[in-house]
C-alpha cells in the first residue's frame, strides 16, 4: 500500500532531481556515507580516485549525488563539478583534529566559488562513534561555520558507519530544498 501511495504522489507532484555533492578530506567517510544512503549498508570500500555518482531517492526528492575523491591532488579538480550544484555535504573525520585546518581552508575556498553561492551547506561531523571524536560544536568552531553568512547551513552529528544521524541530516536537506522551490 505504501509504494502505492509513493507512486500515486511521484505522478501528482513528480520527483524532484536535486544536485548534491559529497565533498570533504580524503578518510573522512564520504563514500561511507553515500552508499549507506544508497543502499541502507556498509560496503567495503578503497579511496575514491575521480568520483561516484549515484541517485539517492529520498522523501519524493531523487538526489544525483556526487561522490568526489579528498585526496589534495584530487582537490583542485572540485570546481569542475560545482555547476547546477544545489547543495554540500561536506563530510569531517571528527577524529582527524591534525586536519581540521586543511578542511577548513578547503571548506572556505570553495564556498567563495560563485557558482556554489546558492548552494545550501550540510556539514556531516562524521565518526561520531569513534572515541576522541570532536563534538559537532567543535567541529563547527574549528571549520569556522559561525563566520558563514547568506548561506543556509547545518551541522549533524553522525557515524557512517552506525548509519546515525544520516536520516536527520537529509530530513533537512530535503526541508530546505523544498523551500527553494
Amino acid at each position: 500500500m505504501g509504494g502505492l501511495f509513493s507512486r500515486l504522489l511521484s505522478r501528482l507532484w513528480g520527483d524532484k532531481e536535486v544536485r548534491i555533492l559529497i565533498l570533504g578530506l580524503d578518510g573522512a567517510g564520504k563514500t561511507t556515507i553515500l552508499y549507506r544512503l544508497q543502499i541502507g549498508e556498509v560496503v567495503t570500500t578503497i579511496p575514491t580516485i575521480g568520483f561516484n555518482v549515484e541517485t539517492v531517492s529520498y522523501k519524493n526528492i531523487k538526489f544525483q549525488v556526487w561522490d568526489l575523491g579528498g585526496q589534495t591532488s584530487i582537490r583542485p579538480y572540485w570546481r569542475c563539478y560545482y555547476a547546477n550544484t544545489d547543495a554540500i555535504i561536506y563530510v569531517v573525520d571528527s577524529c582527524d583534529k591534525d586536519r581540521m585546518a586543511v578542511s577548513r581552508e578547503e571548506l572556505v575556498s570553495m564556498l567563495e566559488e560563485e557558482e556554489l553561492k546558492d548552494a545550501a551547506l550540510l556539514v556531516m561531523a562524521n565518526k561520531q562513534d569513534m572515541e576522541g571524536a570532536l563534538s559537532p560544536a567543535q567541529v563547527s568552531e574549528q571549520l569556522g561555520l559561525s563566520a558563514l553568512k547568506n548561506r543556509q547551513w547545518q551541522i549533524f552529528r553522525t557515524s557512517a558507519l552506525k548509519g546515525e544521524g544520516l536520516n536527520e541530516a537529509l530530513d533537512w536537506l530535503v526541508n530546505v530544498i523544498e523551500s527553494k522551490q
